[in-house]
């Protein structure tokens, strides 16, 4: 409580201090994972940047993470202006924006979506529903996989036996994994340490980036590939606070943001396969999905995002599969 009353005080201090001066202005913001993981190291190189250029114009002041604002709380957040900037997922808008899953759908790049309009129009949906100008797609390139306890066996067409998993899921992919037959269990990172440790659930998804950070490879002895989806961190900012900057701030975030992007992105890529390997060389084994097994699980996940922003708002579907597909 205490945590939320301080951010209220300062985002009304913010404001003032916005309508008084034109000096540097100073944006609070939090992150969705604890500091030590790696999504939230990625942030604050980006902060950083942005702090060494932005001197006498624009400051990122960041709060911390889901200790002061829960990530499923972030986007209502961030629209209400209760916070100025996050970097969250596109996942934890979804109640505000179904649309937002398209970046885990992508099959391109945040760079060629950039190129070919789609940025845009994604930006503008956001705008409409949520009051939130999209600055970044940040950590892009890798995607999910599933984790387990238990040893899962190969069936004969090259799958495993999904009803037997109780799997910890985010909102985000968590039709598609109820789809393969799994039992699903949506929880926020910080509880599946324990959920882990006390068996309530056997299995766990999440990118590799990050996994061990968390401790969960401590109980998860089993990788499963191929991944599914791709990462959809998102930073972006409240639209009124947006509008509220000075040219020479808009330019300044946008252009750090968009040179980040690319830069986290293959990051991203070099972290993830060290960190993979750094878990195998601790004891993890990676099973590998083959023939049709893999075929469906792949179309599985390829066919349960687009649906599901099918059947929640179809308006921008064909758009968006034009842009991101």
């Amino acid at each position: 409580m205490r945590i939320w009353k301080s951010l209220v005080l300062a985002a009304l201090m913010s404001g003032v201090a916005g309508i008084a001066t034109a000096e540097e202005v100073v944006l609070n913001a939090v992150h969705f994972t604890p500091t030590q993981n790696g999504y939230a190291q990625s942030f604050l190189k980006f902060v950083q940047k942005v702090n060494e250029k932005g001197k006498g114009v624009v400051q990122i002041n960041v709060r911390g993470g889901p200790e002061v604002i829960p990530p499923i709380q972030q986007g209502a957040a961030l629209k209400s202006g209760l916070i100025d900037l996050i970097d969250t997922p596109a996942g934890q808008f979804l109640e505000l924006v179904p649309e937002g899953e398209v970046f885990s759908a992508s099959t391109k790049t945040p760079w060629e979506v950039r190129e070919n309009g789609g940025w845009d129009f994604i930006s503008g949906i956001f705008e409409k529903k949520a009051n939130v100008h999209l600055l970044a797609h940040v950590d892009a390139g890798s995607g999910f996989n599933i984790f387990t306890i238990d040893e899962p066996k190969l069936d004969d067409e090259g799958s495993i036996d999904w009803s037997s998993l109780k799997i910890r899921s985010s909102p985000l992919y968590r039709d598609f994994l109820e789809a393969l037959g799994a039992t699903v269990i949506v929880q926020a990172p910080g509880d599946v340490y324990t959920s882990l440790e006390r068996g309530v659930v056997n299995a766990n998804a999440y990118t590799v980036f990050g996994y061990a950070s968390f401790g969960w490879d401590k109980f998860t002895k089993y990788r499963v590939d191929p991944q599914f989806f791709k990462t959809d961190v998102l930073v972006s900012i409240n639209k009124a606070k947006w509008d509220a900057l000075s040219p020479e701030a808009q330019k300044l975030l946008a252009d750090t943001a968009v040179e980040y992007e690319r830069a986290s992105y293959d990051a991203n890529l070099a972290e993830s396969e060290k960190q993979a390997q750094a878990m195998i060389d601790g004891g993890q084994k990676v099973i590998s999905l083959t023939g049709a097994g893999r075929d469906k699980f792949l179309a599985a996940a390829a066919q349960a995002s687009w649906a599901r922003m099918t059947k929640r708002d179809p308006t921008n579907i064909e758009q968006l599969k034009k842009f991101f597909q």
